[in-house]
């Protein structure tokens, strides 16, 4: 049956495209769309919450992205480092960027580069940059001592991270550089790429 994944480069299923570009495991896309994904009956019948990612790998169903990227990291075994504990720590980072950085990304996202110009708030996304402010000064401490969050090599935590905030590159340049120079190292990378030439 192989496996399936639905959603465009446009949305979260970027991440879980950009993750099987880097693992190379063959897939194929159903490139739907976040504006009809939760009226499309045929895929509410696969992922009745209605939203996108999902993967369907060999009749295992899979929604979340960031869920969905760990799973492909597990069950490849390719970017886990071999560090002890570096299961939790991959589930810490991923969690911790869909708790304390995306909700404030998605409100700068939005008001900075996503509705169009007579749409956007320009006090709401000063607000929301503030708000990334300390979570950005936890990301540029943890990347202080290494190149990447688990150490030398590049990791799915990098990738969830790096994910979540790929449109973030002035704010960080202006104010924190080591992770600048971290997200430039992750978004220069071939698979991320491919991933964003997807459909």
């Amino acid at each position: 049956m192989g496996l399936t994944v639905y959603g465009t480069s446009h949305s979260r299923a970027l991440r879980v495209l950009w993750m099987l570009e880097e693992i190379q495991h063959p897939y194929e896309q159903q490139p739907i769309g976040f504006e009809t994904c939760a009226q499309d009956q045929s895929y509410l019948a696969i992922n009745p919450a209605g939203t996108i990612p999902c993967i369907v790998d060999d009749g295992f169903v899979l929604a979340e992205s960031l869920a969905i990227n760990i799973y492909l990291s597990q069950k490849s075994q390719k970017l886990l480092p071999a560090i002890s504990h570096c299961n939790a720590l991959v589930t810490q980072w991923s969690l911790w960027a869909a708790t304390s950085l995306e909700p404030h990304y998605m409100d700068w996202a939005l008001h900075t580069v996503w509705l169009p110009k007579n749409l956007q708030n320009e006090a709401q996304a000063h607000a929301a940059l503030s708000a990334l402010q300390r979570p950005l000064k936890r990301l540029e401490e943890a990347l202080q001592s290494s190149p990447f969050l688990l150490g030398n090599d590049f990791s799915v935590a990098d990738l969830n991270v790096a994910g979540v905030i790929s449109l973030l590159h002035d704010p960080l340049k202006q104010s924190h550089p080591t992770a600048h120079a971290w997200l430039e190292r992750c978004l220069s990378r071939p698979a991320y790429l491919a991933a964003v030439n997807k459909p």
